[in-house]
């Protein structure tokens, strides 16, 4: 029982030592895939409503510009604040950055 215990636990490290090494995802860029397998409470439905909300409406400015896609709440923002970032694509082009 106690190899069991020490297993689990060290899976526990692995899996929320790996997300701490995480790159951000840019709700700007990021695909549904992506959207629903990296962010907390964002399934298919939720990831596919940010890219149309994306689509229609132009870069996200902020992180916060998120919750003005139906269906996503400022917890579901908050809870996945430190994994996203808004990179605007066009103020990079102006800047002269390059993706």
């Amino acid at each position: 029982m106690k190899m069991l215990h020490a297993l689990f636990a060290g899976l526990v490290l692995l899996f929320v030592g790996g997300m701490a090494y995480a790159e951000p995802v840019d709700i700007n860029k990021a695909d549904a895939q992506t959207l629903t397998t990296q962010l907390v409470g964002i399934g298919p439905s939720k990831a596919e409503a940010i890219i149309a909300y994306r689509n229609a409406n132009g870069p996200f400015r902020s992180i916060d510009d998120l919750a003005l896609v139906k269906g996503i709440g400022q917890a579901t923002v908050d809870k996945n604040r430190d994994h996203l970032i808004a990179v605007d694509p066009k103020a990079m082009k102006e800047a002269g950055v390059s993706d």
